[in-house]
């Protein structure tokens, strides 16, 4: 069993990409398909919340339910075992400033931080929201029933301010195909440097 106040084997620190962005952005998709590139684990916040919820037949989701509470805990908990592991890692949430730096400042003593952020039109997001509502029943757990304030989700975009942490950052256009494409988001996570990200 690996003791969690273990310091990263010896040699390099792990990599910690951070995929960050406002809901709708298309955060879960492409960490997925990151970790699947590199061939790393994928931390979701979000999938964290689902598999608690799951659990717990009684829990009914909530604005700032007990549950998002929980979640959050136990995925800075499930980031640092892997760090003092020597693991690299994806790691998917919003990751807003003011709620996730203080997780992620500790993080970034035990493995190389870099943030992949997922941008996208308000439009976009908030279309991305209703239809995954309709259509993806598990992502019920993270919103109260019924259809999403349209205006309320927008304002939510726009107020939306990534975690300010000094370590690289790639900006990634989701609307369609990636920009820049999966292998250059790939070498920036990866730390090699001979492709080209433009």
């Amino acid at each position: 069993m690996t003791d969690v106040n273990q310091l990263p084997p010896a040699g390099r620190r792990p990599r910690l990409v951070v995929v960050s962005g406002p809901p709708g952005s298309g955060k879960t998709t492409l960490a997925h398909a990151l970790g699947r590139a590199v061939g790393w684990p994928v931390i979701s916040r979000d999938e964290i919340k689902q598999g608690m919820a799951h659990a717990d037949p009684a829990f009914r989701p909530a604005p700032g339910d007990e549950l998002a509470l929980r979640t959050l805990g136990t995925f800075f908990e499930v980031l640092t075992v892997l760090a003092r592991a020597g693991v690299d890692t994806v790691a998917e949430a919003a990751f807003q400033d003011r709620l996730w730096r203080p997780g992620l400042e500790p993080l970034s003593e035990l493995a190389d931080l870099r943030f992949v952020h997922c941008v996208v039109d308000r439009d976009v997001a908030v279309a991305r929201i209703g239809r995954r509502r309709r259509e993806e029943p598990l992502r019920r757990v993270h919103s109260a029933p019924g259809d999403p304030d349209r205006a309320a989700l927008g304002a939510r975009h726009d107020d939306f301010q990534r975690v300010r942490l000094d370590a690289p950052a790639l900006d990634v256009d989701t609307t369609g195909e990636y920009r820049p494409g999966l292998d250059a988001i790939a070498a920036f996570a990866t730390g090699v440097s001979s492709i080209d990200l433009g």
